[in-house]
């Protein structure tokens, strides 16, 4: 992945050198110190850092996790200001994978957090998805992707492979974070995109029909979803594009047929419902191993 990937400086953390430090005081005193170090030595993949993915990367970076690999083409918008974490002053038209990977360095110097500047795309799925020489194959994966292309053949590799998946579904147009539920993607009720993404599986990925679960959990809101409100400033002639990197052929303003409202608290409450699936996934399978060793 030369040319793309941007690598942290730091050493990964070894699982026999574990050694807890105070700053995951509060998490380890939740998870014991076996999750602790599990958590230290997972390597988790998170695709799309917008108003979920951003809080999703930061939350599992505050969780302890210890190899973070962080995947978003775009760069800041003036208008993802309301939603994403790394949208401040000074930020605009830089890539949000670079942007965040500076920030979730901070908040823990000894992850090793590396961004990655590009669209996930078929043809780029076996370098997006590549283990890491340190912590071998992915732990973890987070779907944060908006475009339904993309996020059905990560669900589709993932699932092939037997990579441990979260998926976030649509979380625009929604007022309450406490519609926010959990559930298999294939049992999700209310949420038109959960609809769609099901569809697309079915149809183009060969994912079975009829009611079992599929394995694949999903972050969702049966809440209805609102239609966008006209703003005075456009005129009457609707939304205008002002993304720093124009019409990109990837994801576009121009492509979407609508562009609905975005609340913080919903979509950062999304992001961090998908954190709490992997770290619990991650602890809960290192006691589960735990005790079968044992």
């Amino acid at each position: 992945m030369d040319g793309v990937m941007l690598h942290g400086a730091e050493p990964p953390p070894l699982t026999d050198s574990y050694k807890l430090h105070r700053r995951f005081d509060r998490m380890a005193r939740l998870t014991g110190d076996g999750g602790m170090a599990r958590l230290m030595d997972s390597f988790v993949i998170v695709f799309g850092l917008g108003g979920v993915g951003s809080f999703t990367a930061e939350s599992l970076v505050r969780s302890g996790i210890g190899r973070l690999r962080i995947v978003d083409f775009d760069d800041v918008c003036v208008t993802n200001t309301n939603r994403q974490l790394h949208a401040m002053r000074g930020h605009i038209g830089k890539p949000k994978a670079t942007l965040m990977a500076d920030r979730l360095r901070q908040i823990n110097p000894k992850a090793v957090v590396e961004p990655v500047k590009q669209f996930y795309q078929a043809d780029c799925a076996d370098e997006l998805l590549a283990d890491d020489p340190d912590f071998g194959a992915p732990d973890f994966v987070v779907d944060a992707i908006d475009q339904f292309t993309a996020k059905c053949h990560l669900i589709a590799t993932c699932r092939a492979r037997g990579i441990p998946l979260v998926s976030s579904m649509g979380a625009a147009g929604r007022w309450d974070p406490t519609a926010i539920q959990i559930a298999d993607l294939n049992k999700t009720q209310g949420c038109k995109m959960a609809l769609n993404v099901r569809k697309i599986l079915r149809e183009k990925h060969d994912f079975p029909r009829g009611k079992r679960p599929w394995g694949v959990p999903a972050v969702y809101s049966d809440e209805p979803c609102q239609p966008p409100e006209p703003l005075a400033y456009e005129a009457g002639t609707g939304f205008r594009c002002v993304c720093p990197q124009g019409q990109n052929g990837l994801l576009t303003c121009d492509r979407r047929a609508r562009i609905d409202g975005s609340a913080s608290f919903v979509t950062g409450a999304f992001g961090l419902a998908c954190a709490s699936v992997v770290v619990r996934g991650l602890v809960r399978g290192a006691s589960q191993k735990e005790t079968t060793d044992g």
